[in-house]
């Protein structure tokens, strides 16, 4: 089956930079590579709070896309990195975007079915990224980012996550009333052959990732390619079994 088109693209083409540092949670650096302000310093947001372990590397060619808003404070947002020639995306947002993107045009087989979205959705003491409903039933469904990649197998978490665990746990709770429940991962760099948690980084969230898939959480662990223009979903890679 031919995979359905998909990608969300940018506001305005993205800047190529040259990546300093990160100077505050939500702030890097980059030196300008082109236009007329090539050579300068520029300060970008970042709204990935992670690690971004393996991706920090002073030189490295960044991906700033132009604020939709011209009197931000900062003018650009760090959309990606590059990684050993793969460009890696990091924007912590593309996932919900993208998921809604994927059922718009029926991209992801999985939630094919659903005539109704709504974001940001509660369940009971939760609130969960999305709930699905139409003539396949309801389905409630929580985003994930991807950027780390460990011998060409994609992983998550970077970074030891209490807020990502306390998420398997719910989702965990929910599928045992029979509700249908997934996780989507949105592994954002093109050089991960199949995908898992990452123990060595958080084994606790490893062991409750493998609880989850016996309990009935489906997961959905999807590629995404990512240029100066845009972000496009790939193919689904498989789950390493445990």
């Amino acid at each position: 089956m031919t995979p359905i088109p998909c990608t969300l693209e940018f506001h305005a083409p993205c800047r190529k930079a040259a990546f300093i540092r990160r100077i505050k949670r939500f702030t890097v650096e980059a030196t300008a590579l082109t236009g007329p302000d090539s050579g300068e310093m520029l300060k970008a947001h970042t709204n990935n709070t992670g690690s971004m372990l393996g991706l920090l590397h002073p030189g490295s060619t960044a991906l700033l896309s132009p604020a939709a808003n011209p009197h931000r404070k900062l003018k650009y947002t760090l959309e990606a990195l590059d990684c050993a020639g793969t460009m890696v995306g990091v924007n912590t947002l593309t996932p919900n975007r993208m998921l809604y993107r994927a059922w718009e045009t029926d991209a992801i087989p999985e939630m094919r079915g659903y005539d109704h979205f709504k974001k940001e959705a509660s369940v009971g003491k939760s609130r969960l990224d999305a709930h699905l409903s139409g003539p396949s039933g309801e389905l409630w469904v929580e985003c994930k980012n991807v950027t780390l990649v460990e011998d060409d197998v994609a992983c998550f978490p970077d970074a030891v996550t209490e807020r990502g665990q306390k998420h398997l746990r719910e989702l965990m709770s929910l599928a045992t009333t029979g509700a249908r429940v997934a996780l989507f991962f949105l592994i954002q760099r093109a050089d991960g052959h199949c995908f898992g948690p990452a123990d060595f980084v958080d084994p606790v969230y490893a062991e409750l990732f493998y609880e989850a898939i016996a309990k009935g959480v489906e997961v959905w662990p999807y590629e995404a390619h990512v240029t100066t223009r845009g972000i496009t979903l790939g193919r689904r890679l498989a789950v390493v079994p445990a």
